[in-house]
């Protein structure tokens, strides 16, 4: 089988490859941005025309935490969507049958993930959370892309929706950092410089899930693999998305105090209740991919700590 990873040098699409080259039943195609710009479609169109590919997974994307969603809106809902569409169209003018297309927890909506778990039928069901709304667009726009093409032209291609990822690959770069990479950063940094304090957005309150990112390679490989009538007798034409996740959550102010332990920093964590905080809850519902046999095997206080012993061993280039 001819795979070929779109954004196989983001963190998703590493671990993913390092999960897949091992096996010999698999040919892995890749392409850096230089060689393919995944957002020009005459670009896209030629290189599918050129290579056999039977299956793409779709980890492309633009991405980021709260600051770079509330800076730059309207690259993440442009780049996200100029990716997405001309990869799931043009694959399917190659005839290329399966696709697993990489969603976001944020695609569901604020008012229901403040009251319940987040189940796959919550799509649609509300107002996005508005610090990454344009991201959730862009992301309910490529599941119902997917979904289009199943239902008139009999495709497969299959969306798997996980919660906060991290772990080693992860985009420590505090302008645009997800959470735990950048509570990392500044922790390290703090102890480094002996500050006193280091002073983290929001109240701490919201509650947010993280699943380490192996197990979200594995879950990936694990969902591809499953037999078409399986995955279509769990699923439904207007609703072909699984959720991916621990199943259990956490306060980013104890998030905070466990990757303080980790690190080992020993001044005050000083939270700035002017900046935004996000949505006070977000937890997914996994009992779909639970029934179907997968569940993670990394503890966030073990991955925490491998996550950042590849931060310590990457550090001189990560701060460049």
């Amino acid at each position: 089988m001819r795979i070929f990873i779109a954004g196989h040098q983001g963190m998703v699409g590493k671990a993913i490859l390092k999960k897949l080259l091992p096996n010999q039943n698999y040919q892995i195609l890749t392409k850096n941005k230089s060689e393919l710009n995944l957002t020009d479609q005459n670009a896209v169109s030629l290189f599918f025309k050129k290579e056999k590919i039977d299956l793409i997974i779709i980890c492309a994307a633009k991405v980021g935490g709260i600051f770079a969603n509330n800076e730059y809106p309207a690259e993440f809902i442009y780049e996200n969507i100029q990716i997405q569409t001309n990869i799931i169209h043009q694959a399917h003018l190659s005839d290329i049958q399966n696709i697993i297309f990489l969603g976001s927890s944020c695609i569901y909506p604020k008012n229901l993930g403040e009251t319940r778990l987040l189940k796959e039928s919550c799509l649609l069901k509300g107002p996005f959370e508005p610090t990454n709304e344009p991201y959730a667009i862009a992301k309910v726009a490529g599941i119902k892309m997917c979904e289009s093409y199943n239902r008139q032209y009999l495709r497969d291609y299959r969306t798997v929706i996980p919660s906060n990822l991290y772990g080693p690959g992860d985009n420590f770069n505090l302008n645009n950092a997800h959470v735990i990479p950048a509570l990392i950063r500044k922790m390290h940094e703090a102890k480094l410089r002996n500050l006193k304090s280091v002073y983290i957005w929001g109240d701490g309150s919201p509650l947010r899930e993280f699943l380490y990112i192996e197990d979200m390679a594995e879950a990936c490989i694990f969902i591809m693999l499953l037999d078409k009538k399986t995955y279509h007798s769990r699923t439904s034409l207007t609703q072909s998305h699984i959720n991916v996740g621990m199943g259990i959550d956490i306060s980013i102010l104890n998030l905070a105090e466990l990757i303080k332990t980790t690190i080992g920093y020993e001044g005050a964590l000083i939270f700035d209740k002017n900046k935004p905080s996000g949505i006070s809850k977000k937890l997914l519902d996994v009992t779909l991919i639970k029934s179907l046999g997968w569940k993670p095997k990394v503890k966030l206080k073990t991955g925490l700590v491998k996550t950042y012993d590849w931060y310590l061993e990457n550090y001189e280039n990560l701060r460049k």
